[in-house]
């Protein structure tokens, strides 16, 4: 098995604590089938560090109330921890202004609403969408749902076999009638980092707004959305050790203003009769009724959790993971990585040419470690590569080198239990 030379001359990690680390996540310390715990999903979801859920659990037990809503003192530590996490995500992004920051329910939520606000009232019959063959299902059904209704197509960057991105075919797409670029920063199956700033900066030429799917690159690597060029950026705090159900929309500001509500209700108002409504400015205009405000102050623990790390840090820890870990598993007879581009995020997907992904995940979890099997919601990136599943392990800041070697020894496991 070829290991990608990136990964092979990756620098050493700097200096992190991954035991103190450790201290900071009480479900490290379960035992799955009597075997202490290795979380190897994260790429599905993190696991949250005791800051954010003592975070959550203050908001509840001290500052529960309704934001914007009342004059109340709870009320107004409730409306003020809410925002307070709005600017904290706009400092975490270098957004421009905070106003450009939408909470959402995650990442799916945010890109069905520039699906259906955005874009579609600007779709017309023969209007193209681009998207790259490393997209989650999240970033190809809303747009194939709002092409389907405007008689509009999609047209799709290919990849290559190491599950890069063909770039010398990507200007080419570009036609009158292409109206939005959606890409991955990271795919969530192949670990692909996307060379988004480059590919955005072809888009503004020819006038194409940009949208990028975070989720898989938030919680690895630092994000400065002036700095990628985008014009939208989603991604959910449960990828990067905050709460379920919360997540943002970054848009700049000029297309907030002109986009309709996504949703009707509470807060997202100015003026209501029966004769019509005067719709409130963003981000209120997309946040219709009572939104996740212990999950908005969570996000905005995990923030802090992640950035009192460090970018580079984490980046690097990772790295030094993902690197060790494709060495470990290339020893393994019958298994074959997918996915070797030059440049990967914290993600090892692969195959047993002879044992189905489902029977690899259970004899991980009989030996105590979590992993991801099946087409990872990326089927187009399995049929691309003529298989069906995965196994995907996926690292975090609290994984370490003993974690990849007992890994290799479950997967050692399932080489002998099928004995082939």
């Amino acid at each position: 098995m070829s290991v990608p030379a990136s990964i092979r001359e990756a620098p050493r990690p700097a200096a992190l604590d991954v035991e103190r680390v450790r201290v900071d996540f009480p479900i490290l310390r379960e035992r799955v089938r009597g075997r202490p715990l290795v979380y190897l999903d994260n790429g599905a979801t993190t696991q949250k560090p005791r800051s954010v859920i003592d975070a959550v659990s203050r908001y509840y037990a001290q500052d529960n109330a309704n934001v914007h809503r009342a004059v109340h003192s709870l009320a107004q530590r409730a409306t003020e921890a809410y925002e307070a996490a709005r600017a904290r995500v706009a400092r975490f992004l270098g957004a421009a202004d905070a106003r450009e920051v939408v909470f959402m329910r995650g990442t799916t939520e945010a890109i069905n609403l520039v699906a259906r606000s955005f874009l579609r009232p600007r779709l017309n019959p023969g209007d193209e969408i681009l998207v790259t063959a490393l997209e989650h299902h999240s970033n190809i059904v809303p747009w194939q749902l709002v092409a389907e209704e405007a008689g509009a197509r999609l047209r799709v960057v290919p990849m290559d076999a190491q599950g890069a991105l063909v770039l010398d075919e990507f200007e080419a797409l570009f036609s009158e009638r292409t109206r939005l670029l959606a890409v991955a920063h990271v795919s969530n199956a192949l670990g692909t980092v996307a060379p988004v700033t480059e590919m955005a900066a072809v888009a503004r030429r020819h006038g194409v707004p940009v949208l990028v799917d975070g989720a898989q690159a938030v919680a690895h690597r630092a994000v400065d959305v002036q700095a990628l060029g985008c014009d939208f950026y989603a991604f959910s705090a449960h990828k990067m050790y905050g709460p379920t159900g919360i997540g943002v929309l970054w848009g700049r500001l000029e297309h907030l203003e002109g986009m309709r509500p996504y949703q009707g209700g509470g807060e997202m108002i100015r003026r209501v009769t029966f004769e019509g409504s005067e719709y409130a400015p963003p981000p209120a205009r997309f946040e219709a009724g009572t939104p996740n405000i212990a999950g908005a102050v969570g996000l905005g623990a995990a923030i802090d959790f992640l950035e009192a790390i460090g970018p580079e840090t984490a980046g690097a820890h990772e790295h030094d993971l993902l690197a060790y870990a494709t060495e470990r598993i290339s020893e393994i007879p019958g298994l074959r990585l997918i996915g070797t581009a030059p440049e990967k995020a914290a993600i090892l997907s692969f195959v047993f040419e002879d044992v189905h992904a489902h029977d690899v995940g259970t004899i991980l979890d009989s030996e105590g470690v979590a992993v991801r099997v099946g087409h990872l919601c990326a089927m187009p990136v399995m049929r691309h590569f003529g298989i069906p599943a995965v196994t995907r392990a996926s690292f975090g800041v609290y994984n370490t080198r003993g974690e990849v070697d007992r890994l290799v020894a479950a997967l050692w496991k399932v080489r002998e239990v099928f004995g082939r």
